[in-house]
């Protein structure tokens, strides 16, 4: 099926493109990778009167990290930059791990981080690894720039806060307080399709205790998961055996699946457990090994 007519639009700013938002008063759309956006309106679950190709804005294009360790992800950043990133591999366990199992290839190298956040898919991963960093969008508009932490940001499967004329121009992840551990994992039918269930974990510790947790659940409920009694029984002690079981089983209580065609809703809370005892483990490993 072929789409219906839109206007097409390539602004040079983030200005000129906030105002072709604003004129398109609510039926324009921003195209950045268009990884989600174009197969919905060939479906014509979405019919835009305009799209608006940011591609085209300079500077956009980028992923650093601060001298306190603080990270940005700039709003034209592919997954397959990250993937590729010797940057985010120093930095960012949860996204490293995160990257490499983001869709296939074709997606990676056209689909962008931020887009993907936006985007809001329950079945996102992007997503649960910004939930579990509480990390945060940065929004332009008309009237300036606002910050909103992720676990605000969604509102619903596939929605989120954003005005019909505001642009998410960067992802921001806090700098750590202690050294960063985490990971990533997801169960998938095959290579490339939607998650069954996944897991992001991102912990900081000083010492041998936890000083911050957080967990996100990738396609157990109808937007992204915060596992926050799971990640908060963690910090204050150290990851021994019964910490790691203790946030397990929490973790699958927070997961709210539903029984479909990937699996039983008993199964995928069975996922969920098993994921993070084996990413915690993994990361109890990981810390023994560097001490």
């Amino acid at each position: 099926m072929y789409p219906s007519r839109f206007n097409y639009e390539s602004p040079k700013t983030i200005e000129e493109a906030i105002a072709l938002l604003t004129k398109g008063n609510g039926e324009a759309k921003i195209l950045a990778g268009g990884m989600s956006l174009i197969p919905m309106m060939k479906l014509r679950f979405a019919s835009p009167e305009m799209l608006v190709d940011i591609n085209n804005i300079p500077d956009l294009n980028y992923h650093r990290a601060d001298a306190d360790g603080t990270f940005h992800i700039g709003a034209l950043c592919r997954h397959s930059d990250l993937e590729k990133s010797s940057i985010l591999a120093q930095h960012q366990p949860t996204l490293a791990a995160t990257a490499p199992l983001v869709a296939d290839p074709i997606v990676r190298n056209r689909g962008t981080f931020v887009g993907s956040v936006c985007h809001a898919d329950p079945q996102g991963d992007w997503a649960s690894a910004m939930i579990a960093l509480d990390g945060m969008i940065v929004a332009q508009g008309p009237k300036g720039r606002r910050t909103i932490a992720v676990r605000d940001f969604v509102t619903g499967p596939f929605q989120n806060v954003l005005a019909s004329n505001e642009i998410a121009i960067e992802a921001i992840i806090p700098a750590t307080k202690g050294i960063r551990f985490g990971g990533y994992l997801k169960l998938e039918r095959r290579i490339g399709d939607f998650a069954t269930a996944g897991v992001a974990v991102a912990l900081e510790l000083s010492g041998a205790s936890v000083i911050r947790a957080g967990i996100g659940l990738t396609g157990v409920g109808s937007s992204t998961v915060n596992a926050t009694d799971a990640a908060q029984s963690l910090v204050g002690s150290p990851l021994t055996s019964e910490a790691i079981e203790r946030a397990a089983d929490l973790a699958a209580q927070a997961a709210q699946p539903r029984s479909d065609h990937r699996g039983s809703a008993a199964y995928k809370k069975q996922v969920v457990r098993t994921f993070v005892v084996r990413i915690l483990t993994e990361i109890n490993s990981t810390k023994t090994k560097a001490a």
